[in-house]
């Protein structure tokens, strides 16, 4: 007995004509007609009333019909309860960022979701913190990450663990490599090189005690990579937020905080009333707890 014609005795016992049903199930009406004869001499009884304008069911046939209800529904509900324990969880989600150490911590979430939902996907975008914001009102990224001082009000935000310190990325050759920690006298006559995050940060120009105009500022950069390769070459001193490039003992490169301390926070933020996927809730879901 197969689920097939057992669907199709059900369409016939709700339209109470054979050829009404044949046409709903899309096959000729002797086709049909050999089915339920077939189903008949299986079960060995009479399951329809055959008439000329209409066909009712047996006492047989009212049984059958109630089992395979039964069967049918059964069946659906199992498919569906399969469906669900093996639905794939899938989707993109978009992140603008600028360069901070508190990637790492977002990176080990993303991995803890890959490791459970493979074909979850991320997409990055670095950038300074006026075109992610820009980015973000359009609807093209479900999250940014800002630092501080970033203006953060019109976002639902959760700070990250990280907090970033400003300082001087250098070769280990470099003059100012010999002190443990950076002056603002001792950044007014070297050539820097300057993020475009850091020129919209008016708290270190107010640390440095200079506007930017002042200072022999010989590079400007998006992304500190770049900028380490001129620093390489001995152009001058990077100001930069600390971990981004290895300072290990076989990098060409140290890194020396500014004193007085100049840290910044790190934000993720998203749109309020912004309508997430179920990947992106399901991140936004696994971060909000490993912040607990």
């Amino acid at each position: 007995m197969e689920l097939r014609v057992l669907s199709y005795f059900l369409t016939v016992a709700r339209e109470e004509n054979i050829s009404r049903a044949a046409d709903i199930l899309h096959i000729t009406q002797p086709t049909l007609s050999r089915q339920l004869s077939e189903l008949e001499e299986e079960l060995g009884v009479q399951l329809l009333y055959r008439g000329k304008r209409k066909t009712t069911l047996t006492e047989a046939g009212m049984l059958l019909r109630k089992r395979a209800e039964e069967i049918t529904t059964l069946t659906e509900k199992t498919k569906q309860e399969f469906q669900h324990a093996t639905a794939v969880m899938a989707g993109d989600i978009y992140i603008g960022c600028g360069e901070t150490y508190s990637m790492h911590f977002l990176a080990k979430i993303a991995k803890k979701l890959q490791t459970s939902y493979p074909h979850i996907h991320y997409h990055l975008f670095s950038a300074k913190a006026d075109d992610v914001i820009e980015r973000l009102e359009k609807g093209l990224l479900d999250f940014g990450v800002l630092i501080e001082p970033s203006d953060i009000k019109r976002y639902h935000s959760l700070e990250l663990p990280d907090t970033d310190t400003w300082g001087v990325l250098m070769r280990k050759d470099s003059p100012l490599s010999n002190k443990a920690t950076i002056l603002a006298q001792d950044l007014w006559d070297v050539p820097l090189l300057v993020s475009q995050q850091a020129l919209s940060t008016h708290e270190l120009y107010n640390w440095i005690q200079k506007e930017p105009e002042q200072l022999n500022i010989v590079t400007t950069y998006n992304l500190l990579y770049n900028a380490s390769l001129m620093v390489k070459e001995g152009l001058g001193y990077a100001l930069c937020l600390d971990r981004i490039i290895p300072t290990s003992q076989d990098s060409p490169f140290c890194f020396r905080p500014l004193y007085p301390k100049l840290p910044a926070r790190v934000y993720l933020i998203w749109k309020q009333h912004r309508f997430f996927s179920k990947a992106a809730a399901l991140f936004h879901e696994e971060l909000s707890k490993a912040l607990l």
